[in-house]
């Protein structure tokens, strides 16, 4: 199989979607890799570190895409690239397609088969390829949470973890996740007072394990999100439906009663967004925007920020089904239900569920789509 590279387009958006390392285990494996001429530069690797390592390089992304059977990115296709899709090929990437209704019917219409690394799920009910970027997005959201709480960045000029005599700031973070998690983490190591709002029990109970009484965790109730977001000095939005919208737990009424200069850090943004006065995605360039004297950060790609530590993150997980994917084509999601959970779209069909219910298109079982397509011509 011949996999593709193409540069990211998105604004900001440094990371890359193969490592050099990649290149090799494809190559190795008796595939060919071509990669777009810079695409690697955001991540520090150079188009030489491809070249060693077996790829060819294109200049023209248009080239890349062409010649491609599956198509390896890290963000979502832009519009500018719709006009690459063509029936019957593979693209492998975060898609977030329950937000992103143009991208859904530009993928139906073209019949591309639309793999997502956010739902390839195991059985345990992880999520292995969002895990890495979700643990990144947590301990990051903390990060520029403190630096938008600085004075001269629009915010309460409050320090995270205060000083003897001067109490650290209170940190509400919605969601008990992998993202929730690790920014709990990163605030309670910053000394901040934390409080974590969740809805499963069980979620609270090994919370309270793993952070032995250190922060504070609340049943998610409107009447206990609207409390402790109104004493908030820092909200981070954490939610996550796997392949559905975020539901909106912070109603405009709440922000509306917040501090005036607390920040919201809404991570859950590309998937809709859990804070109901982020309105619109931001980009890195221009992150932040006043509502209801609240600054809001809504940066859909916030892992873009730290490109090399997530591209290799992002890469250790992401080789082994790209590498079931190459040799196997299409018919690797027959011998592979985490792969079958992927796939989003096929053959003009919306496969998953929740994918259809946010888009409107009817939903359809992959592997009914895939009962009227002999199993030999699934391989590549």
């Amino acid at each position: 199989m011949i996999i593709g590279v193409p540069k990211e387009i998105k604004q900001s958006e440094y990371r890359v979607a193969l490592t050099p390392a990649g290149v090799t285990m494809l190559t190795a494996a008796g595939h060919a890799v071509v990669v777009e001429s810079g695409a690697g530069d955001g991540s520090g690797f150079q188009d030489e570190d491809y070249v060693r390592e077996g790829a060819t390089m294109r200049e023209a992304v248009a080239d890349v895409w062409a010649e491609a059977d599956m198509i390896m990115k890290v963000k979502e296709p832009l519009p500018s690239e719709y006009g690459y899709f063509r029936r019957g090929l593979l693209l492998f990437t975060y898609l977030h397609l329950a937000a992103a209704p143009e991208l859904v019917k530009a993928l139906v219409e073209s019949g591309v088969t639309g793999i997502a690394y956010e739902t390839i799920q195991l059985d345990n009910g992880s999520l292995p390829l969002l895990t890495p970027m979700s643990e990144v997005a947590g301990r990051m959201a903390v990060q520029v949470g403190a630096q938008f709480l600085e004075a001269f960045n629009g915010g309460r000029g409050v320090l995270l973890g205060g000083v003897p005599g001067v109490p650290p700031a209170e940190v509400v973070v919605i969601g008990g996740g992998i993202v929730g998690t690790n920014a709990a983490r990163m605030a309670l190591g910053l000394g901040a007072n934390v409080v974590v709002i969740e809805r499963s029990a069980e979620r609270m109970r090994y919370l309270d394990e793993v952070f032995e009484g250190r922060i504070r965790t609340l049943m998610s109730s409107p009447l206990h999100i609207a409390e402790a977001v109104s004493h908030a000095d820092l909200v981070i939005g954490a939610v996550l439906i796997p392949g559905a919208r975020a539901p909106q737990l912070v109603t405009e009424a709440m922000v509306e009663r917040m501090k005036k200069g607390a920040v919201i850090v809404d991570v859950a943004v590309d998937q809709g967004g859990s804070i109901a006065t982020v309105d619109r995605p931001t980009t890195h360039k221009d992150p932040v925007y006043m509502k209801h004297g609240v600054v809001h950060y809504a940066v859909a790609n916030i892992p873009g920020a730290v490109p090399r530590t997530s591209t290799f993150a992002l890469t250790n997980v992401t080789m082994t089904y790209a590498l079931e994917l190459a040799t196997h084509g299409l018919a690797a999601v027959r011998k592979s239900l985490p792969l079958q959970r992927g796939v989003n779209t096929y053959a003009g069909m919306v496969t998953n569920e929740a994918v259809a219910a946010a888009s409107g298109y009817p939903f359809t079982p992959l592997m009914k789509g895939l009962e009227s397509i002999a199993y030999d011509s699934l391989e590549p």
